[in-house]
């Protein structure tokens, strides 16, 4: 009887079990990593201690890189938006940037290709492609994207649609909409609502996009400055003697993104990418490897194109990495869509080369070159197009740098002098400035 009466409760706690199983929801998803790309604001590579800065510190961003994988020769484009839209859609900006402050609208981004994927999504920081009406004409009434419009499920951005501060008394925005945050600093808001989305979806995967506002100008006192208590947000104070602080404060809020993975128990779930959108402001020179060095940022010189790029996935990727192949903005969306799982894109949809097997320190694919259509559409900056590699670039006007022995483009050199493997290089990428012709 009781031999019996045991296999009855046996049968009956299969029973409920099968049924629990059979109702929870599906975690299909679950084994995807999760991925946070973070992009610092106007911050050239000589401003991390791990490329050598002998001006500022950067413990956290360095350990980062020491446990991780840097990258030596990372391009961007030299401004802001052809930057963003080229890492968003992964392409280049003769396919698809429409106008400064702009994103197409009609583009596919790494938002929508990661909520296809089963991934929440996220961005906090800077958005700037929504443009205004004078923009939008200048663009030939082509509109720019709203967050939602470019994949993002949840958001805190400053200036979508409305300029106001992004620092202290900033002016952000939220699908709840948009309010000022009297006596708080933006950075620290951005960085409280990416921890609040990881807290609500640690067991969902997460893509979350944080393009900082820091270390552009104005250049103004951080929290951690004891002036900032009493600094006034509306002044026209713009002191580069501030930029040491914004970079340390920049650091300082890696660190908490980082330290906010081990709390939840994801991080060795999580790949972390960290770049700069273009170089450093040419108001800031900076000491590195104990040489000064003028930022470049709109000029497309190395200073104002040649960016940190650190990676990092805890028992993926070997500490200590050094890697010295090319990497181009367009490379990240075709990486992002092989670390979660999905098929390759078409040419026709993008012309990025996925680094994920270098991550893993695995046989391939790498870059011979690297192109750059660059038009600014903002400033004085003159529009320029260019092939290069790690040593040597080519303009479709002509003129040739050694990049290692010049790398601020001083001394324009003639293609007959240069000896036959390098003519071949050059023949090599005046094929491509052919093949990319607009």
């Amino acid at each position: 009887m009781k031999i019996k009466a045991t296999l009855s409760l046996i049968v009956l706690a299969f029973f409920f079990a099968c049924n629990a199983k059979k109702n929870e929801p599906k975690k299909e998803n679950q084994g995807k990593p999760n991925i946070i790309l973070i992009m610092a604001d106007d911050l050239g590579q000589e401003t991390l201690g791990v490329y050598g800065s002998n001006s500022y510190s950067t413990p956290n961003l360095d350990q980062l890189a020491n446990e991780g994988m840097r990258f030596e020769h990372c391009y961007s484009t030299p401004l802001c938006t052809p930057s963003r839209v080229q890492l968003m859609t992964g392409k280049y900006n003769h396919r698809n940037y429409i106008g400064f402050g702009l994103l197409d609208a009609k583009e596919k981004t790494f938002g929508h290709y990661m909520k296809a994927s089963g991934y929440e999504t996220f961005i906090a920081g800077k958005w700037q492609l929504l443009g205004n009406i004078h923009q939008q004409k200048l663009a030939g009434n082509k509109i720019g994207s709203t967050p939602e419009q470019a994949g993002f499920n949840e958001y805190c951005l400053w200036q979508i649609d409305q300029l106001g501060s992004r620092y202290k008394d900033p002016l952000l925005s939220t699908r709840k909409g948009t309010i000022n945050y009297p006596n708080q600093y933006g950075p620290d808001i951005f960085v409280e609502h990416m921890e609040s989305f990881m807290e609500k979806n640690k067991d969902n995967p997460m893509f979350i996009y944080y393009p900082m506002v820091l270390t552009h100008d104005p250049f103004v006192p951080t929290p951690d400055n004891d002036e900032f208590k009493n600094f006034n947000a509306t002044s026209k104070i713009n002191d580069t003697t501030y930029f040491r602080d914004m970079v340390h404060y920049m650091d300082k809020l890696v660190g908490k993104i980082v330290k906010k993975t081990e709390d939840l128990g994801i991080r060795e779930n999580t790949l972390i990418l960290f770049i700069g959108d273009n170089g450093t402001d040419r108001d800031v020179t900076s000491i590195v490897y104990s040489n000064p060095l003028k930022g470049d940022k709109g000029h497309t010189t190395n200073a104002g194109t040649k960016v940190p790029f650190i990676a990092n996935w805890k028992g993926k990727i070997k500490p200590g990495s050094t890697n010295n192949n090319l990497i181009d903005f367009t490379d990240f969306l075709p990486t992002l869509l092989q670390v979660s799982g999905q098929n390759p894109l078409t040419k026709s949809e993008t012309d990025g080369l996925s680094f994920y097997s270098q991550l893993l320190g695995k046989k391939a694919n790498v870059r011979e070159w690297i192109f750059c259509d660059y038009s600014p559409n903002w400033g004085n900056f003159k529009p320029k197009r260019y092939v290069q590699n790690q040593e040597w670039k080519l303009y479709d006007n002509g003129e040739i740098y050694n990049l290692v022995e010049d790398s601020l483009e001083n001394n324009n050199l003639t293609f007959e002098n240069q000896a036959p493997n390098i003519q071949i290089t050059l023949n090599k990428f005046q094929s491509v400035l052919k093949q990319q012709a607009k």
